[in-house]
């Protein structure tokens, strides 16, 4: 699994790694890469799809004075009014979006459909390498 953080002002990839799929990789990895962001003194957001709706995620991101702009669940969202109420919550909604683009061409035109190699330290070199080709 090849989880990557997007700037979504400029939708550069700022940071990607390779993981094992296990469910619970995906969350993690996503902490992992935004830890260093949260020391900024400008409040950060992080937008991401409905498998990142998940409390202990969520409750993470606050406590590092992150805005999990995360898509709500339709029952049992760990969102609440507190973070939908605010217009930047919609427009990360449709920022987010952004960086299927960015898999997209890895897939298409880089060839990350079929890697060829194989094992977590190659295929993750070939896919932050293509990553840092997109930017």
């Amino acid at each position: 699994m090849g989880p990557a953080l997007m700037e979504n002002r400029d939708g550069l990839v700022v940071d990607a790694c390779l993981t094992r799929a296990d469910g619970h990789a995906e969350r993690i990895a996503a902490l992992h890469m935004i830890e260093p962001r949260a020391e900024r003194p400008e409040r950060i957001t992080l937008g991401a799809d409905k498998g990142y709706d998940v409390e202990h995620f969520v409750n993470e991101l606050r406590s590092l004075n992150i805005a999990p702009h995360v898509a709500a669940k339709v029952k049992g969202s760990a969102i609440d009014g507190r973070t939908t109420r605010h217009a930047g919550y919609k427009l990360s909604q449709v920022i987010r979006k952004r960086i299927e683009e960015v898999f997209g061409w890895a897939k298409s035109a880089a060839g990350l459909r079929k890697p060829r190699h194989r094992g977590l330290g190659r295929v993750g070199w070939q896919f932050t390498f293509t990553l840092a080709a997109y930017t």
